[in-house]
């Protein structure tokens, strides 16, 4: 074959990132290829989108896949100087003068067919070295795949981690002004246990604290020590074949490493007094349409399933109360018990109108309490705007409280006598509905 030729084959098979084959190829958006190594280190951040190294075009891939057929050509130029290397005066067995077509996995050398079958080597395990090459070649970038899963992992983990530390003290601000400002409502005889309730309230959070900047440290430590694994397993993928075989590399003990997120919680004190205070505004309403039986409360939400994880899409139905609220305060109870995957409180008509022509742009016209279950973790969720809640899931009853002068919602866990949220300053517009909302799977 012209030189040039084989010159330009070989320069199509290689990653213009380490200039070596290809190992593992990905092709991009754009259409350039990479090992997918030299990607997956040239990608900065993987919070956000990858740019090519090589015209600077950001790729919207995620997924991506190993490109079979430049896979296989690269092996076969890599077979290709296997097999010049071999037929070198260097390889032949200076006894028996035959080619080394053998691999001895016990000591690692090559040997000729006659030296396999010696009374040294006969009880070791043989292979050609074609295969001993191919099964060391995809050896190391499953290691490293292994360990950019678990980085990846880590590194989400690590940001929810310092999303909770930065914003931690913020929400436990609002939530001992939501206390306090509850206490304020109720009889004066029954504030003894304010002071208790947010000393204790206080201590739980520093504690909490304290241990999701623990939690990020180890995270961040892990991702150096992942990454920096990562990289030294790279040149490995790259080595002569001879050398390959050679090599002895066991990292497996990292893979069992990644931290687990800490869940924030904070214990739900009671306050007593506080549903004697709410039932005082208490109303019964009924559902629109085919479900308008008058009601003081309702059941939610999908039944607890058997099994924890749970991947499936759902799809949710909401249904409004046909009461309207213009003015005044109004309370009612829902009861969820252990179901998630629900939300209610109440909306706007026009954001009623939007929903039922399917043409929702947001979160405003809503003031909702959900409840969301990622994996085997349930988490609680407020809008508008949208906020985290770090208490515990209420396993029975939820209370929902409007004051439609006071533009306030409010959500109390009925059984544990405890404010979920206040939210706050909302911006009604009369009138408004309840509404409820659940997921069938």
């Amino acid at each position: 074959m012209n030189s040039g030729i084989l010159q330009a084959f070989q320069r199509e098979l290689t990653c213009p990132i380490c200039m070596n084959y290809f190992i593992d190829p990905v092709t991009i958006d754009c259409g350039h290829s990479f090992c997918r190594p030299c990607f997956y280190l040239n990608w900065q951040d993987i919070a956000v989108l990858a740019q090519c190294s090589k015209c600077k075009k950001t790729t919207w891939q995620r997924n991506l896949k190993t490109g079979i057929r430049l896979k296989n050509m690269a092996s076969i130029a890599r077979k290709a100087r296997l097999w010049e290397f071999l037929s070198s005066e260097e390889q032949i067995c200076g006894t028996h003068r035959e080619t080394k077509k053998m691999f001895c996995k016990v000591d690692k050398i090559l040997l000729c067919l006659l030296c396999s079958n010696s009374q040294e080597h006969r009880n070791h395990r043989h292979c050609s070295i074609e295969r001993a090459v191919e099964e060391h070649r995809v050896r190391a970038p499953k290691k490293m795949q292994s360990l950019w899963e678990k980085y990846c992992e880590n590194h989400r983990n690590l940001n929810m981690e310092t999303t909770r530390a930065r914003c931690w003290k913020d929400y436990v601000s609002l939530r001992i002004e939501a206390i306090r400002a509850e206490y304020q409502k109720i009889s004066a005889f029954l504030h003894e246990g304010q002071q208790h309730h947010l000393e204790r309230l206080r201590q739980v959070s520093e504690d909490i604290f304290q241990q999701l900047n623990e939690s990020k440290a180890r995270m961040e430590h892990l991702r150096e020590l992942l990454r920096g694994t990562y990289e030294d397993l790279k040149p490995m993928c790259h080595k002569a074949d001879v050398q390959l075989l050679q090599v002895r590399t066991d990292h497996g003990s990292l893979l069992l490493q990644v931290s687990e997120p800490v869940n924030p919680e904070l214990s739900a004190g009671p306050i007593t007094g506080l549903l004697d205070r709410l039932n005082g505004f208490r109303i019964d309403f009924t559902l629109q349409h085919e479900r308008a039986n008058n009601v003081r409360s309702m059941n939610v939400g999908c039944e607890p399933q058997d099994d924890p994880h749970i991947t499936a899409k759902s799809e949710c139905f909401p249904v409004w109360g046909a009461q309207a609220f213009t003015s005044g305060k109004y309370y009612w109870e829902v009861h969820v018990g252990g179901s998630w995957n629900w939300a209610f409180g109440v909306c706007n008509n026009y954001w009623k109108e939007k929903r039922q022509n399917d043409k929702i742009d947001g979160e405003e016209g809503h003031f909702l309490l959900g409840c969301v279950k990622e994996d085997t973790h349930c988490s609680l969720f407020t809008t508008s705007q949208l906020v985290v809640q770090y208490v515990p899931r209420p396993t029975s009853t939820v209370g929902l409280f409007l004051d439609c002068e006071g533009r306030t919602m409010s959500f109390v866990d009925v059984d544990q006598s405890s404010p979920i949220y206040n939210i706050p300053n909302c911006s009604f517009s009369p009138p408004l509905r309840p509404i409820f909302c659940c997921s069938r799977f």
